[in-house]
């Protein structure tokens, strides 16, 4: 089996790489042509799509559209902090912190609305 990766469908390639770049920490591995990128952060690889470009752009014959509750997870130590300094840039978050069995998370928004969750693990 080759390498593992996510793939999100956004509206703005260039925006979404900003995001990606900007507010998390990922570098990008490939910009072959517009409409889509390929980044990576700590082992994660995240591949952008717009909808309508190359194949992964259109799956099984619909157009995908960016959004929905799917998310990866990014892990932060101090998450009152990351949710602070990410403010100060003018992210977008769904609903505010909630605490579960494991720990702390939030939801951030993309530029197309994707979910990323931020999470703080309870010390062990």
């Amino acid at each position: 089996m080759g390498s593992l990766a996510f793939r999100y469908i956004v509206d703005d390639v260039d925006a979404a790489v900003g995001f990606y770049q900007q507010m998390l920490g990922f570098t990008v591995d490939m910009r072959p042509g517009p409409g889509f990128a390929a980044l990576s952060k700590d082992g994660l690889r995240l591949l952008l799509n717009e909808p309508g470009s190359g194949g992964a752009g259109t799956a099984g014959g619909e157009e995908p559209q960016p959004g929905g509750w799917n998310r990866i997870q990014v892990e932060v130590d101090d998450l009152p902090s990351e949710v602070e300094r990410l403010r100060k840039l003018g992210a977008r978050f769904r609903g505010d912190t909630v605490e579960g069995r494991g720990g702390r998370q939030i939801l951030l928004e993309d530029p197309a609305g994707n979910p990323i969750e931020l999470f703080e693990p309870y010390s062990q």
